[in-house]
């Protein structure tokens, strides 16, 4: 396979804005990560996927360089959070100890195991930052309920109280699909799911207690559900998804809510007023 990365400046720009570089590894890329350097205002750009890829750019996707994650050449990494070309939080994807947390601070000549589990049912599949030092991470079901972990000192990670989330659904789970499957919305937190229904789940007090809200989007199988979320300051967001194993499917396939999430229609466009951010990169395999 090919590791394609493409670069879009502006949130409407016609196709030729988009470039595609390949670097001929072999790998599924599933985490992007951009900042800009406030200093020469390129992007700083990270990518990571499965056999333990993880790659860096400092001059707007031009030039790539591979990073080595010690032990874990064998992980599937399928969400990184990046702050500068220095400070990164990765994670990895995979059943019980496969599922980890890694830090690093010097642009990933090392890096720091945060955290792992080797609970059955422990599978992490998405990390959200709202600072450098405060993180959140979600995992699927474990003893029938999903599982977050935080950290609040960018450092140590606990487990979150679970009395207040719902109940998972027999077979529900959060797809390791995108590195957007959690996301903060201003001091709100949500996360998606899919299998038998397409679910957000949504936090006010950063973790502590949940509501959950069915959408429209296409579930009914383990293929099918919500597989990214997007959002911004004036409580509108996007859910997107469909089912995997049908990629050609476009029924039921994006979701739109104008009231922090507690409602969601169908929509085949965007809505109007939701903006985009001016610098865009997609990771593909």
């Amino acid at each position: 396979m090919r590791i394609l990365l493409a670069l879009l400046l502006y949130a409407v720009q016609p196709s030729g804005w988009w470039t595609e570089q390949t670097s001929g590894r072999d790998t599924n890329l599933r985490g992007v990560s951009a900042t800009q350097n406030p200093s020469d205002k390129h992007f700083v750009i990270w990518a990571s996927g499965s056999n333990g890829v993880v790659l860096r750019s400092v001059n707007d996707g031009n030039t790539w360089k591979q990073l080595t994650v010690e032990g874990g050449t064998d992980l599937d990494f399928r969400d990184i959070e990046a702050f500068d070309e220095k400070v990164v939080y990765l994670m990895s994807s995979g059943d019980g100890a496969k599922s980890r947390i890694y830090k690093t601070t010097n642009g990933g000549d090392s890096w720091n195991l945060q955290y792992s589990d080797k609970r059955a049912g422990f599978f992490l599949d998405s990390l959200a930052c709202s600072s450098l030092t405060h993180c959140v991470a979600v995992s699927d079901p474990v003893d029938g309920k999903f599982l977050v972990l935080a950290t609040d000192d960018g450092e140590h990670w606990k487990e979150l109280p679970r009395d207040k989330m719902p109940a998972a659904l027999p077979q529900e789970g959060v797809f390791a699909a995108s590195g957007t499957e959690m996301i903060f919305c201003g001091k709100d937190l949500f996360f998606g799911t899919g299998g038998p229904a397409a679910r957000i789940f949504h936090s006010k007090d950063d973790g502590l207690s949940w509501t959950v809200t069915e959408t429209p989007l296409l579930s009914g199988n383990a293929s099918s559900g919500i597989f990214g979320l997007a959002c911004n300051d004036r409580g509108h967001m996007v859910a997107v998804g469909g089912d995997y194993k049908d990629p050609n499917r476009a029924l039921r396939t994006a979701a739109y809510s104008d009231d922090s999430g507690a409602t969601w229609k169908l929509s085949q466009n965007q809505p109007e007023d939701f903006v985009q951010p001016r610098g865009c990169f997609l990771a593909t395999a």
